[in-house]
């Protein structure tokens, strides 16, 4: 009896030998995100960096944020996705979704940030080409911005002869390091300027930032003996331009560019005031 118990529990132990333990499965755990820069700004990416362990293999991972998906990159416990550079003002949200081999998913925290660029910097803001040849829907005002983010133009004002012919709306913004084209007198556009301009008859065109305050100026001529602009003067069939652009004094160009960069063959023209 005592020999058949003996060899009935050797056998329950070789069974018990030959089979393997079962692998636990379960979820993947998120145990970190962060994003770099923290403080991001309209010309910067932002990139989403996700810290996952778990005894399964990551198969997907995806950055979710402001309804858009992308997937992540990486392997064993980093993962990364980038979300783009986004509008100043822009509030994003964004979550890290992962996936494992046993179909487990696990998904982060929320995570939110604003897109916030440093005040504008008026002074790199200037006139930088003016147009009054052509018929009224073609004549233009163009500014130029010399920094490195965009700027809103929202309350920024123009003045021709001292009289008051733009002001800027939500929406409209210079590219940094990019041009902006006010084109159409007398209404002739739904975004031109109200006031009439000839090229041959003295003028003033001031740019005023949101506060009021004086940022930059074009004038050919100057006022009659009463004290008003429009003084008959030589007629010149090209544009007024800085060269080169938003930084240099006003010449003469054959070659008129709304929204795109100056001509560099340009002349002086003795009706300019460069001050």
């Amino acid at each position: 009896m005592k020999k058949i118990l003996f060899v009935s529990l050797a056998a329950l132990l070789a069974f018990a030998g030959c089979v393997k333990d079962e692998v636990y499965k379960g979820p993947s755990t998120i145990e970190k995100v962060v994003f770099s820069p923290e403080a991001p700004t309209s010309i910067a990416d932002v990139t989403v960096t996700a810290t996952v362990t778990g005894l399964q293999k990551v198969t997907k991972a995806t950055l979710k944020y402001n309804g858009t998906d992308v997937a992540m990159s990486g392997s064993g416990t980093t993962y990364s996705g980038t979300i783009p550079a986004m509008a100043d003002g822009t509030e994003v949200s964004f979550t890290v979704t992962v996936v494992n081999d046993a179909d487990f998913t696990t998904v982060s925290d929320k995570y939110t940030y604003t897109v916030g660029d440093p005040a504008t910097d008026w002074s790199k803001v200037k006139l930088n080409e003016v147009y009054g040849a052509g018929a009224d829907e073609e004549k233009f005002f163009e500014l130029w911005n010399g920094s490195d983010y965009p700027v809103k133009l929202t309350g920024v004002t123009i003045n021709k002869d001292e009289g008051l012919c733009w002001t800027g709306i939500d929406g409209e913004v210079i590219p940094a390091h990019g041009f902006f084209a006010i084109i159409g007198a007398k209404g002739t556009t739904a975004r031109g300027f109200s006031s009439g301009f000839s090229a041959k008859k003295s003028v003033r065109v001031d740019l005023y930032d949101p506060k009021g305050t004086l940022i930059d100026h074009f004038q050919r001529g100057d006022k009659d003996d009463a004290g008003a602009w429009g003084v008959s003067i030589t007629n010149y069939a090209g544009s007024w331009s800085r060269v080169p652009d938003g930084t240099g004094k006003w010449m003469r160009t054959d070659t008129f560019t709304p929204g795109t960069a100056n001509s560099t063959t340009a002349v002086d023209d003795d009706y300019v005031k460069n001050n």
